[in-house]
């Protein structure tokens, strides 16, 4: 008997980034925009003014709850780790590692709800002891309703290489080539806006007037696989067996568990000569393109985990 498709997991939360922002009108008008469109979560990398400051507080008028409870992070990777996916915002005209999109496209990926990622395969894989999918693991059981994460770059210079390539689509809002820039806090007035065009039915509690754009695309909820085995720290023919034996591609991969896998590749990358350390960081991000092109899901991440941890082992272990 075939299994049947994993039913699809609610709508996400969907959490408002802020990176190294400067103006407290800025963060406090933010503030106010994520009560107005019901965003509970505003997150702050790194801020460079103070965030509870007179000024903010008088621009949150009615979202002081979200400016008091806005959450601050010392760097993006941190603030988006238990994220699913992440739009991050350019105003950049030149060509980057990931297309730009509008933001019918852009946003409408952003909530798609995703298949159930929580379910167990048995001793070895990653559902077993001290796995990923372990009791508090970064992809356990109960954690298929991850956040989203829709992040917005400095007012001066937006977001750099390195972070725009931490986000699976890159959204660029249309305006004049003479004078691109937008403010802050209209960019993420204008997305909060083009959120609330989606279609009630697929988007989360508080987002979604049944208003659809031109230029939306339809959300189709994601059919997973089981998640694939990976050896947990374990090597040798039965951690092979195990990662061999394991199929399937899940959800889309956390951005924590993206990260530390890309983090372990080039430690290995390092250590076997492929990769030197003058020429690491550019290798690694057109390597993190490539993955986030690809829309990568959880038991991707896992597989290539263990392939590394496995070529750690056979190249470290002791012959007799």
């Amino acid at each position: 008997m075939s299994a049947s498709p994993q039913p699809a997991s609610p709508a996400p939360e969907i959490v408002v980034v802020l990176v190294e922002p400067a103006g407290p009108l800025n963060v406090g008008s933010v503030a106010r925009l994520c009560a107005n469109f019901a965003m509970a979560q505003l997150r702050l990398v790194a801020p460079r003014c103070n965030p509870l400051g007179e000024e903010a507080r008088r621009m949150a008028v009615h979202g002081q709850a979200q400016l008091e409870q806005a959450a601050t992070y010392p760097d993006l990777a941190s603030a988006i780790a238990d994220c699913r996916r992440v739009v991050a915002t350019s105003g950049r005209l030149e060509r980057e590692e990931l297309p730009l999109e509008g933001p019918g496209s852009a946003l409408s990926w952003l909530i798609e709800p995703e298949a159930d990622p929580g379910v167990p395969i048995g001793p070895g894989g990653i559902s077993g002891p001290g796995g990923i999918n372990a009791p508090g693991g970064i992809n356990a059981p109960g954690r298929s309703n991850a956040p989203v994460a829709l992040v917005f770059g400095r007012e001066d210079r937006g977001l750099s290489n390195d972070e725009l390539l931490q986000a699976g689509k890159i959204l660029r809002l249309e305006s004049s080539a003479d004078y691109a820039s937008l403010n802050l806090s209209h960019a993420v007035a204008i997305c909060l806006h083009e959120l609330r065009r989606i279609p009630a039915s697929t988007a989360p509690p508080g987002i979604g007037s049944g208003v659809q754009g031109p230029d939306q695309a339809p959300l189709l909820a994601q059919a997973g696989a089981l998640p694939c085995g990976v050896p947990d720290g374990g090597a040798g023919p039965a951690a092979a067996a195990s990662l061999a034996a394991s199929s399937g591609a899940g959800a889309t991969s956390l951005r924590g568990a993206l990260e530390a896998t890309l983090a372990d590749g080039q430690d290995l990358l390092l250590e076997v000569g492929f990769l030197h350390p003058h020429t690491a960081h550019a290798r690694m991000a057109k390597l993190r393109g490539l993955l986030q092109r690809a829309q990568i899901r959880e038991g991707e991440v896992a597989l290539i985990r263990g392939m590394v941890r496995q070529l750690r082992w056979a190249i470290t272990r002791q012959t007799p």
